[in-house]
């Protein structure tokens, strides 16, 4: 996120050249990819979504002076460096199956069943060194492989779908893609269910918070923002079973 400060030492940095898409720009040294290129005049209009290394978003690859090989990472992240020659893959084209939730079964065998290309998988390992989230992508193919979905779900966990795993793998999956419905069948038919979320639920599908919100929405703002900084607060670094003092506003 941008600061007065960081605005301010970016108009007095030294200026570098970059390659966006082969033309040449100067742009401050301390800049981001993404705040380069809008420096440099481009608008987003994909491309560009939480801007903070969550999203995914903005996946980049770029290449450096004398050097063989393509690097990548987020363009809300990664730091211009001089003479990079880089793009951006707002969207990676990856195959991604159209299941039924509903139906499908939390088996190794229904993963299969709908991507076999899974065991196109020849462990090169090319998809982990490109993942920017230092994600162990090879790892969790392998546990789905065996069937483990509880193991790929935890070690895929940190993935954000920006697609650079799928645009470098040889055996042509759609890791990300599979990753993530691993995620929902572990999450939603295989994982302990929880009785909190559960009555939560009950509630919403009940109106329980429909005249409490109606309310909310008719308070002045310096009330609204009163009752918003009095609140009951989990604590940072709470017990695990931690509850509030009492169910008021809850």
């Amino acid at each position: 996120m941008s600061t007065p400060a960081k605005e301010a030492e970016s108009l007095t940095a030294k200026k570098i050249p970059i390659f966006i898409m082969g033309k040449q720009y100067m742009v401050p040294e301390t800049l981001t990819i993404m705040k380069a290129m809008e420096y440099a005049g481009y608008q987003y209009v994909r491309g560009a979504g939480c801007r903070g290394g969550i999203c995914g978003a903005c996946a980049t690859v770029y290449r450096k002076p004398g050097d063989y090989r393509i690097h990548s990472g987020l363009a809300c992240q990664t730091v211009v460096e001089p003479n990079m020659y880089l793009t951006q893959l707002p969207f990676y084209p990856a195959n991604r199956q159209v299941y039924d939730y509903a139906t499908i079964e939390a088996t190794g065998e229904a993963i299969a069943q709908l991507y076999p290309e899974l065991f196109r998988c020849v462990a090169c390992n090319q998809c982990t060194k490109i993942c920017p989230m230092d994600v162990e992508v090879m790892d969790y193919i392998s546990a789905m492989k065996r069937g483990d979905l509880e193991l790929a779900a935890k070690l895929s966990f940190d993935c954000i779908q920006c697609g650079l795993c799928a645009s470098r793998c040889m055996g042509e999956l759609p890791q990300y893609h599979i990753a993530q419905l691993v995620r929902r069948l572990v999450g939603g038919k295989i994982a302990p269910k929880t009785e909190h979320v559960d009555s939560m639920v009950s509630k919403i599908a009940a109106d329980y918070y429909k005249d409490k919100i109606a309310e909310l929405k008719k308070m002045p703002l310096d009330e609204l923002k009163k009752i918003y900084s009095e609140r009951v607060q989990e604590p940072h670094q709470g017990p695990e079973y931690w509850t509030p003092p009492s169910d008021v506003g809850l």
